[in-house]
């Protein structure tokens, strides 16, 4: 049942559901996930989310915030705030997190999660599946399916893996998920904005939360179970606002909420000098295979090289472009000024699905001539480029400003900051590159300047790619832990001290690996659901 809060009237006799067996906060992947699935074991559930149907700037603007740290993405930019949220402008781009990932790296403060890979191996596979990714495969036997062999690299030192890529379009948005919007066990309360969390008064649950239209209309809804998936910035906005009973917040007893923000910043590595650029760029392109999405092969410094060296898990690839002194490409300015001038409206976001469509089709059939073409006259140069995991770093944070937005609420702040052992890691991946190249006898690597800087400053270079900061990856703020003063949150996510309260999506994640975290997040989600039902049938007993 699809209700738009703004048109609906006031209290349970007006017909909106004000009670479910679980209430979840934003319609995004991780909450259209968590509804089907919690559906599908019988429970009821009422689906708050901010936005509408379709972009709507007024609601849009309640996301915006002042950055403090580092360079990064305007907050009123950085995610969407309508059914769907981000996935309706969202690459697809899926990969599982490694087995090393999850364990406590000794080199790595404050690494470890509170369980290994294995727990979330059978969950992993049902977010695939829902994905339509194919055969269950991420890693070098995959070279086979397209026809490759495994590169030579030393495996002690570089690994390769692959990352698969969902070809719907909008696969969360409202048009796909009819099902769940006219299910009657279903409360889908459009225009719904979470204004405040309502603990008990001896803050062991959440007592109700509290929802507001733009235009003052207010209602309570109550459930038996709250889970909160309104991505890494909202998550803490909401539980620091939260402050009548606990001073500090909602799960802030050790001044852990909003801290360990993580992205996967991007970089330049360097830039490699080899007889044949055409064939490594080519090795490392995105393609289709014979059954299945399409796949694209990255390099990842192996464990051993990661204990070793005292590095991070970072993806690196290749990129063939003129050489970046240059600056952008005209079409790349006239790109990314409509992207940033023009609103993602329904109008919009078909033109930008048109413009991937027309540029996946050139990159299939007719790129590979050009690059050979262009490269082999000079005219393109082959560069290292990275996709960074990021060090925990407790100052690394989200906060609350001392603004508030159109519902009065106090604005999210973030000040991202991120450490040495980032910039190291990607020198001792140019590093090491560059010897297997060289032992190789493949070419070498010129190293990126920046790298020589002995601060932990990390440059902006707009001819990376379309995303030149990072992947909008908004993770750690309301991380896992086994205890109170380790984490935010307990292995299944649910709030520390509170019975029914939980967090759904990458703010969990304790760490952000190199993967990116949509398969991640889901495959938490089922989890949580199969978790949820368990404690769910408990009370019912």
């Amino acid at each position: 049942m699809l209700i738009d809060l703004r048109n609906a009237q006031n209290g349970v006799n007006g017909g909106v559901r004000l009670e479910a067996d679980v209430c979840i906060v934003g319609a995004g992947a991780a909450g259209v996930s968590l509804t089907r699935h919690l559906r599908n074991l019988g429970h009821s559930v009422c689906l708050l989310e901010s936005g509408g149907l379709d972009f709507e700037q007024q609601t849009q603007d309640l996301y915006d915030g002042p950055n403090l740290g580092m360079a990064y993405y305007d907050l009123v930019d950085a995610r969407l705030r309508f059914f769907g949220g981000t996935t309706n402008i969202w690459g697809g781009r899926c990969t599982p997190l490694e087995p090393l990932d999850f364990e406590h790296r000794p080199w790595v403060p404050d690494s470890g999660w509170p369980f290994q890979a294995q727990a979330l191996e059978k969950h992993y596979r049902i977010a695939h599946d829902s994905l339509d990714l194919g055969e269950f495969a991420y890693d070098e036997k995959v070279w086979r399916a397209i026809g490759e062999s495994v590169p030579d690299f030393d495996p002690r030192r570089v690994i390769s893996r692959f990352w698969r890529f969902d070809t719907v379009k909008e696969r969360f948005s409202a048009q796909r998920c009819r099902d769940l919007l006219q299910d009657p066990e279903v409360t889908a309360l459009l225009h719904a904005n979470v204004t405040h969390l309502q603990a008990n008064p001896n803050a062991s649950a959440l007592d109700h939360v509290v929802v507001s239209t733009l235009e003052g209309r207010q209602m309570e809804v109550r459930a038996r179970s709250y889970v909160l998936a309104c991505g890494g910035i909202e998550n803490p906005r909401l539980l620091l606002a939260a402050r009548d009973v606990q001073k500090n917040g909602i799960g802030n007893d050790n001044d852990l909420v909003g801290r360990f923000f993580m992205e996967h910043q991007h970089g330049r590595a360097g830039r490699v000098h080899t007889d044949d650029p055409f064939r490594l760029w080519h090795l490392f392109r995105k393609r289709r295979i014979a059954s299945g999405p399409p796949v694209a092969p990255t390099l990842l410094p192996s464990p051993n090289l990661q204990q070793n060296a005292g590095i991070l898990n970072t993806a690196l690839t290749f990129k063939l472009q003129r050489d970046p002194s240059q600056g952008l490409l005209l079409n790349d300015r006239i790109y990314r000024h409509l992207k940033h001038q023009l609103p993602p409206d329904r109008t919009r976001r078909r033109l930008w699905h048109a413009y991937r469509d027309v540029r996946g089709w050139v990159q299939r059939n007719l790129k590979p001539t050009i690059e050979r073409l262009r490269s082999g006259a000079g005219a393109r140069h082959l560069y290292a480029m990275v996709r960074a995991e990021q060090a925990p770093n407790p100052n690394s944070r989200v906060t609350l400003s001392g603004e508030r937005d159109a519902l009065g609420m106090l604005k999210a702040s973030l000040d991202w900051r991120l450490s040495d052992m980032d910039k190291q890691t990607v020198s001792v991946l140019a590093d090491t590159l560059g010897e297997e190249l060289t032992r190789l006898g493949a070419g070498r690597v010129e190293k990126a300047e920046w790298l020589l800087d002995p601060s932990p400053e990390w440059p902006v270079d707009p001819t990376i790619s379309k995303h030149p900061i990072g992947g909008y990856h908004h993770m750690g703020t309301t991380r896992m832990g086994s205890t109170p003063r380790t984490g935010v949150v307990n292995e299944h996510g649910r709030v520390h001290g509170y019975h029914n309260l939980y967090i759904a999506g990458s703010s969990v994640f304790p760490t952000g690996g190199w993967a990116n975290p949509t398969l991640t997040i889901l495959a938490l989600v089922h989890r949580l659901a199969e978790h949820l039902d368990a404690r769910l049938q408990e009370t019912d007993a």
